[in-house]
This record gives C-alpha cells, structure tokens and sequence, in this order.
C-alpha cells in the first residue's frame, strides 16, 4: 500500500524521503555532528580508520574531559538495570520537569533530545526550503549547512565582524532578507566568541516575519552570557539548542533538548522518531539539580584556558580569545600541516575552516594534556 506524503514546508514527496533518509542515516553522515566530523577529519590525517594512540591527546572536538558528574554517573547506575524499557519511571517528564524550573519555561516549551545535532537538523528541514535559505556565520559550526546542502536549500556564509568576531546580524538580514533560518552559534564554533544579546534581540525584531533565530547555545555554560531561554519564555520567533555533551562532559551519553514555543516544536516532529536513551534523561536531569556544576566547571575550563593563551602570547602566536572551551590559531601555514605535524606528537587539535585556512580550531582538555600540546607545539614551531 503506497501511502500519500503531503508537501512539507515546500520540500516535494521526493525532498520529504530524502529529508528523513538523512535523519536514519545520523551519524553515518560525515556532517551528522562534533564527533562525525572529527572523526573524518582524523580518519582522512591518518589516511585510515586506524584507532588513536591509547596515550594520545584528544583535543580536537570540543569533548569535556572531566566527563559526567558524580551525581549523573550515580543516577546512571541505578537505571541501568532497567534498561530493558523504554522508559520504565517516567524519565521524560522528570528531565522536562527541572529544566522548566531551571530555565523558567513552560514544560510544553521543551523537547527533549538525544544531544543537539538532531534538533538541529529538524529546524534546518522544518525552517529552510528550496525558497527560503539559511544563513550562518563564516567561520561558523557547519553541521546544519551540511543538512541544508542534502536538501537542496540555499547556505549564505557571513563573515563575523572584525575585532570582536560576533555574528554581524545586519549583515545576514542584508544579505538574504527572505531566508527561513538566521542561525546564531553563542558562543560561536569554532571561534569561541560572543554574540551580544542587543544584537540578537535586534536580529529578532527585524527579520521577516515568517522566519525564525536558531540559537545553538551548545557552549553557553562556558560563558557568562545571558542564556536565550527567557526569549524561548517571551515567546519570540526563536528555536534555542542544547546539549550536555560540553560543560557537562555527557558527549558520549548523549542528552540535548530544544526549547521553543509548542507551534515551532510541533514543526520538527515530522522529520524523525525515536525515544532517547534513559541513561541520558537520568544524567540531564541529575546535571541539572546541581547547583554548583556550571560554576565549577567554568572556572576549571577558564583557569586551563588562559594558562594556555599565556603561553601563546609568549610564543607571539596570534589567535582569537575565545570564552569556550575551544579557540582558533593561527598555524602560520596551512594549517592542515600543523595537525599532521602535531599528530605524530600524539596530539591531535581540531580541523580548519577553508575561510581561515592557516588557522586550526583546539580544544581545552584537562591541564596535562594542554601541558603536553604546548611542549608539542614547541617542538613543531622550532
């Protein structure tokens, strides 16, 4: 029995089945999220699919080293023996539950996911069309340029703006006026800056009206910024992404959410299905109650940072301060030889982005390991 597809969102029966082909697939596709591209960065450095050293230094996606909490591994623990349900105690509602608290919005403004990449990818097909592009920042996190590309939508790349590397959103209005997605990393991937609020807020109040602000704030824990989430609470035009793969160490557990008024949430639903792994709901909501987690890791993450921009000023390596738990280098050459070079250190960084090619995007990891990426660095500048 064939079954009859309508339109969505200008996509055709043929667009609509590729769309989902892409979601099914997940992480198979090299753009899927930070560890699928990392992982073909690293594969195409190595030349094969080759396992990383047991001693290497993983400094190049943007992982937390000092993993899940002690509060997220305990609530692990005890639901793992119930594993052979999908959700045996409700763990859903439990997650919404303190993240409306937290973040002080409605409990049907919040869908939870497994990591961001997925909603991510949803409001990509749910927001942008044939007709109606995206727009992102160059350099900016191109996961969902990656989507938009599968589907046959329009990508307009904006440089940020020079000195402070912030989104120049009068520029992305400039320069597309009609598109159906203004995508706004805060902090910024790879670049580790800033975004001010007035700016997102003036982003909000002059885009046309029948397009929405991703606001991928995957990062903001590492900053002192306001969250987004009292937008999401106003009820604007904007989709705000999560995830508990950064700041609260839990990339390989997978939990993320997105918040957003029910109409707009209601609009990623068509584009995939499954449940999300009770470990990860138990962890989120475990993170969550914590009060002092955020905090400690912000200073844990900023202390290991600056030692090594100290460093770097020393060495008079230019690169862009960043208030994340990543920054861009300047490699003074390509910087795809660097990462070879560093590689057979056993340090591996991230990769580059072909607007900045002599400039390499690292991970903060713990102390030791940026100890061990400054003798490396030392030994392959010299």
């Amino acid at each position: 029995m064939q079954i009859d597809m309508p339109e969505m969102n200008g996509f055709s029966r043929r667009r609509v089945l590729r769309a989902a082909s892409l979601l099914s697939a997940g992480a198979a596709l090299p753009f899927y999220n930070e560890f699928a591209m990392a992982q073909d960065a690293t594969q195409r450095l190595q030349g094969s699919r080759a396992p990383m050293p047991p001693d290497a230094v993983r400094i190049g996606s943007n992982e937390n080293p000092l993993g899940p909490c002690v509060e997220a591994c305990e609530a692990i623990a005890k639901i793992a023996k119930y594993g052979g349900r999908y959700s045996p105690h409700n763990e859903g509602a439990d997650f919404i539950k303190i993240v409306s608290e937290v973040e002080g919005v409605k409990p049907d403004f919040i869908s939870p996911y497994a990591g961001s990449s997925d909603p991510l990818h949803r409001s990509v097909l749910a927001f942008a069309s044939p007709t109606k592009g995206l727009v992102m920042a160059d350099p900016g996190y191109e996961s969902g340029a990656g989507t938009a590309k599968f589907a046959g939508i329009k990508v307009t790349r904006v440089p940020l703006m020079k000195g402070t590397y912030a989104h120049d959103v009068k520029a992305m209005i400039a320069a597309d006026p009609n598109a159906g997605i203004y995508y706004i990393c805060n902090p910024n991937n790879p670049t580790g800056s800033i975004t001010k609020r007035e700016d997102i807020e003036w982003l909000l109040a002059n885009k046309n009206k029948d397009s929405i602000v991703l606001l991928d704030e995957a990062y903001i824990h590492f900053s002192e910024e306001m969250p987004g989430s009292d937008l999401v609470a106003k009820e604007k035009d904007v989709v705000v992404l999560r995830t508990f793969s950064k700041a609260f160490g839990m990339a390989g557990i997978r939990c993320g959410m997105a918040m957003g008024r029910p109409d707009l949430l209601a609009k990623l639903r068509p584009y995939g299905a499954g449940m999300l792994p009770i470990t990860g709901l138990v962890a989120g909501t475990a993170s969550y109650k914590s009060k002092t987690l955020v905090a400690e890791r912000r200073a844990i993450n900023a202390r290991v940072r600056n030692d090594v921009f100290e460093f770097l000023d020393k060495k008079s390596i230019k690169y862009i301060p960043s208030v994340s738990n990543k920054f861009m280098m300047e490699a003074g050459r390509p910087g795809a030889e660097l990462t070879r070079a560093l590689a057979q250190e056993k340090v591996f960084i991230g990769r580059t982005w072909p607007v900045w090619p002599t400039m390499v995007r690292v991970s903060i990891g713990t102390q030791d390991d940026m100890n061990k990426f400054k003798t490396a660095l030392s030994k392959v500048l010299s």
